[in-house]
């Protein structure tokens, strides 16, 4: 560890410079503090202490406000998580493949994420969360009988009511959610014909060790942002580490930018800051020069390519 930082990269100690000079004098050349996803490791990465919680309801109750209300709407929406298994990872990667074509970066391939499956074993958890329409569907169909029925009341209220405005205001609102709920069902029904009823929207791929369990690689199917699968998809797999006993979730690489709103890495900085969790700053790559001259033309082509 080179440095702790709160969840908005301030420091809170002081960074193991002694660490660094150690390696230098040594022998060891330093590639430098860098920021963004172009190093050959990770430079920073978010993590979540998971110590002090015993249950999912304590966890979910520490996450920011917006992150707490998009696992309550995935978790109403029909989202649903579970692991994929091996005939299944060709969804793992075309759901990446969404992601790599939307963030400009380039995807795995498929015998990739099988080689995964087969070396790591139960150590590598592919997880989907899939959006059951159905369930959505029937869930707003319900809601449209409600609300139909709390029209209906207020209608009833304003022939014989003294306080017309008050009622006229809880009409208009159970109109307004007659209407949401109509274009809902509308839109499910759009969404299972072309979709069918149950969709894979967001997978990740997680890499289980007995410190710590990393979310290692995702992808999301932009369509279905509004059902926050991602999210959910973070809180089981915290949850699930509670179940294990691991207290330590390790969301992996941000860029290490946090006071550039137009950063390419803004959006993953922001959705893992909804968890409340604290920045690892590592001290980076170090190169040990075994033949300098070689060394010292590598490092000047190096320089050269980047001006």
């Amino acid at each position: 560890m080179y440095c702790v930082r709160d969840s908005q990269g301030k420091a809170m100690a002081e960074p193991n410079d002694e660490m660094v000079r150690e390696y230098e004098r040594l022998g060891w050349k330093h590639a430098g503090f860098t920021r963004g996803y172009d190093a050959l490791m990770n430079r920073w990465n978010y993590v979540k202490d998971l110590r002090e919680f015993s249950n999912a309801g304590e966890l979910l109750a520490s996450y920011a406000k917006n992150t707490r209300r998009n696992v309550k709407i995935a978790r109403n929406s029909g989202v649903e998580v579970r692991r994929l298994n091996r005939s299944e990872l060709n969804v793992f990667h075309d759901i990446c493949e969404l992601s790599s074509e939307r963030q400009h970066f380039a995807n795995r391939s498929l015998d990739y994420f099988e080689r995964v499956y087969d070396v790591f074993g139960d150590k590598a958890e592919f997880m989907v969360a899939e959006v059951h329409l159905d369930r959505y569907l029937q869930s707003w169909e319900e809601k449209l009988a409600k609300f139909s029925k709390d029209v209906e009341r207020w209608e009833r209220s304003l022939e014989h009511t003294k306080y017309p405005d008050d009622v006229r205001k809880k009409l208009d609102t159970a109109q307004k959610n007659v209407e949401s709920a109509r274009r809902r069902i509308e839109d499910a029904n759009e969404r299972i014909a072309r979709d069918g009823e149950v969709v894979p929207v967001a997978v990740g791929l997680f890499m289980w060790h007995e410190r710590e369990l990393v979310y290692f690689s995702s992808g999301s199917d932009d369509r279905y942002a509004k059902f926050y699968a991602p999210t959910a998809l973070q809180h089981e797999m915290m949850s699930r580490c509670l179940e294990r006993g691991v207290t330590r979730y390790n969301f992996y690489g941000i860029s290490g930018v946090f006071d550039d709103p137009e950063d390419d890495g803004r959006g993953v900085l922001e959705f893992k800051q909804g968890f409340n969790g604290y920045v690892e700053e590592l001290p980076g790559e170090f190169t040990l020069p075994v033949s300098k001259l070689r060394y010292g033309v590598s490092d000047l082509a190096h320089k050269l390519l980047r001006h």
